[in-house]
């Protein structure tokens, strides 16, 4: 199975190293030199890595016959990618592969239906569940582990414990229920938040 681990960026310096936007929770392992990696466009590949480096917080690499800024430009946006086991899990204990988590079944703790894992979205920050409701609309779960609390492969699910207004509506219905102390008439739906915690 294809795994992207990075996409290169613009050229550093006039040796043909490139910086990289890094994919991979293990860029010790997917970008060491000698990995010889696949390409999209498949055209500027495979390239082997030769040396990796970090400068200046960002990772260089610089590939097998790439010695000069033109042949690092001319790599700029491509796409890295490993030819991984499917069976393998990442070294960490709470890792995951983006493909092991798509198609879970999101549920909170008590079996409540949220939906489906449809995509992963990698923040700089952390990363988000893009999950599909049952009725098509999508919500966006942040997997840490506060909101996160189990991941099992084998039942294919996702168990949350989301924070009021995360997965609902009643971060709305508390602001209806201010508009009404204010003198308007109290909103239907006001019981649904009553002995709710803030």
């Amino acid at each position: 199975m294809q795994l992207v681990v990075a996409r290169i960026g613009r050229a550093h310096g006039i040796k043909g190293e490139v910086t990289v936007e890094v994919r991979t929770d293990e860029p010790e392992l997917r970008l060491a030199p000698g990995a010889v990696l696949a390409t999209d466009p498949a055209t500027a590949g495979p390239l082997t890595i030769e040396t990796g480096r970090v400068h200046s917080g960002r990772l260089l690499l610089r590939f097998e016959g790439v010695s000069d800024r033109t042949g690092a430009e001319a790599l700029r946006n491509t796409l890295l990618i490993a030819e991984i086991d499917p069976e393998e899990l990442p070294e960490g204990e709470d890792e995951y592969y983006d493909h092991q988590l798509i198609d879970l079944d999101v549920v909170t703790a008590d079996g409540t239906e949220v939906g489906r894992i449809t995509e992963i979205s990698h923040l700089p920050t952390q990363d988000l569940f893009i999950v599909e409701r049952p009725d098509g609309s999508e919500v966006l779960i942040p997997f840490v582990e506060e909101i996160v609390a189990e991941i099992d492969l084998e039942e294919q699910k996702a168990v949350i414990t989301p924070p009021p207004g995360l997965i609902d509506d009643r971060a709305e219905i508390a602001s209806s229920r201010e508009e009404a102390a204010d003198g308007d008439e109290t909103p239907d739906g006001d019981e649904t938040a009553r002995g709710e915690e803030p």
